[in-house]
Parts: C-alpha cells; structure tokens; sequence
C-alpha cells in the first residue's frame, strides 16, 4: 500500500533539492498552486515563490496544475509567465495528460509537488510519474479540502504505524 507515499517529502519548495532533480532527468515541475505556491488567500504568486519560479525556469519547465478555476490560477500564470491547467480535478489525470501532450514530455521529465496526497500525490502516482510532497504553507484551505485532509489524516496514522511515513520527518 505504497499508493499514497510520495516519492520525496520535504517541508516546503524552498527545501527540494532541484539540482538533484535536473540529474535524475526531470525537465518539468508541475507545482500545485493553493497552499503549496501561494496561500488561498493570496491573488497572485508570493514574491519568494515568484523568486524561486524565476531561477527554476532557467533548468525547468515549469507548470501550474490547479482543481481550481481559470480565474483563480490566471493571475498566477500571467505573473510567473508559466503555462498551467485549471479545474484539473486531480486526482484524475486529465490535466498532466494534457500537460504531456501540448509540451511533448516523458512521463520520466515530469514530478508533480503539491501539498495534498488524497490530489496531488494520488494524481501523480497514477499518472505514474516522480511526486513530491511538501506541508501546506497554510490551513485554510477549500471547503472540499477539509474532507482531503481528514481522508489524508487517516492514511498518514496508517503509514506511520507501518514505519513508512510520518508528517515532519523529510526525506528525499
């Protein structure tokens, strides 16, 4: 029952280790948007998440994979001149597949980096591509989100009783 454990787990994008990543031959981050670039609240791209995005895309394709709406994601796309897909209802794999196509990408280029398992980590395993796992920067979060979590909340306990995974304690 490895379906929900990420492939790497780190607090925050700021601690992943990217250089790594560009030797394992990824050329695409597709990064969550709410509580994982920016928080809920924010209407557009934090200046240190912007910073960071801008010296990625030197190494990096760098994408937005959002369940939320084109108007919510637009500001964020417009600001960090990244493309992206909104309403991607993740975990489903519509938005990474359309992602995949319109950039001509290997499933072997690409990791996902959100902070829900129950969406972003889901979604990528079944896509079947690299994931990243980071703590969410906040706790507000959508109302649908708080169902995500208490489902998340569950699959972490179980993890943690079996020694594979355990909220705070990163690894790569």
């Amino acid at each position: 029952m490895n379906f929900f454990k990420p492939t790497i787990y780190k607090k925050n994008i700021y601690e992943i280790n990217y250089k790594k990543l560009k030797k394992m031959g990824i050329t695409c981050l597709v990064f969550d948007l709410d509580n994982t670039l920016g928080l809920y609240e924010h209407k557009k791209c934090p200046d240190e998440s912007k910073k960071l995005i801008e010296k990625l895309q030197k190494d990096f394709l760098i994408l937005i994979a959002s369940n939320n709406t084109k108007k919510r994601i637009k500001p964020y796309l417009d600001d960090l001149g990244v493309g992206g897909v909104s309403m991607c209802m993740k975990p489903l794999t519509f938005g990474l597949a359309r992602m995949k196509k319109k950039y001509n990408l290997k499933k072997s280029e690409m990791v996902i980096i959100g902070d829900q398992i129950v969406t972003d980590i889901v979604c990528g395993k079944r896509f079947r591509i690299k994931t990243i796992l980071v703590d969410p920067l906040g706790e507000k979060d959508l109302k649908i989100t708080g169902l995500n979590r208490k489902i998340e909340k569950f699959i972490i306990k179980i993890y943690s009783k079996q020694g594979k995974f355990e909220r705070g304690k990163y690894y790569e």
